[in-house]
């Protein structure tokens, strides 16, 4: 059971990493647009419990202010801005790694959620967001109850 999970875990994020790939490839407008063009893509982890799915993001410096959060045809969609940093005056730049700018990551959540039961909360760079699965989705047998009332002509 835990080499399943082993599995499993290292199929998501290599499903993961591939989809990040392709997201700055639809970004990227030439060699080195995606930094010069001050767009950068935020680390996630996505995690499934029994009844909800949790993704985490990493938005260092980003104001919760600036984050927009989006449920659409089973995408979770983050998009926001986080500002660029001043330099101290009269130092000169060596290097300038840390992503800023416009930020969109789209994460396939592959189950069925209540977007507007869903919170998200922001703490030390950190943005949880919790989305509550919605049951009955997975095609468990669902009864319906059969009544003895007359038919649609009255019957």
């Amino acid at each position: 059971m835990k080499e399943d999970l082993g599995s499993f875990m290292e199929l998501a994020r290599v499903q993961s990493e591939i989809n990040r790939l392709f997201d700055n490839l639809l970004d990227m407008r030439g060699p080195g647009a995606s930094v010069a063009a001050g767009k950068w893509t935020p680390n996630a982890d996505v995690l499934e419990a029994k009844d909800q799915i949790i993704v985490r993001f990493e938005l260092p410096g980003v104001d919760p202010q600036d984050v927009r959060l989006a449920v659409q045809a089973g995408d979770l969609i983050i998009s926001g801005e986080k500002p660029q940093g001043t330099a101290a005056p009269r130092a000169r730049v060596h290097s300038l790694e840390r992503g800023y700018g416009e930020f969109r990551r789209t994460i396939h959540l592959g189950v069925s959620t209540n977007p507007k039961e869903a919170r998200a909360d922001m703490k030390d760079g950190l943005l949880t967001v919790v989305l509550p699965k919605v049951t009955n989705r997975r095609g468990e047998e669902v009864r319906i109850a059969v009544s003895e009332e007359a038919g649609p002509g009255g019957e």
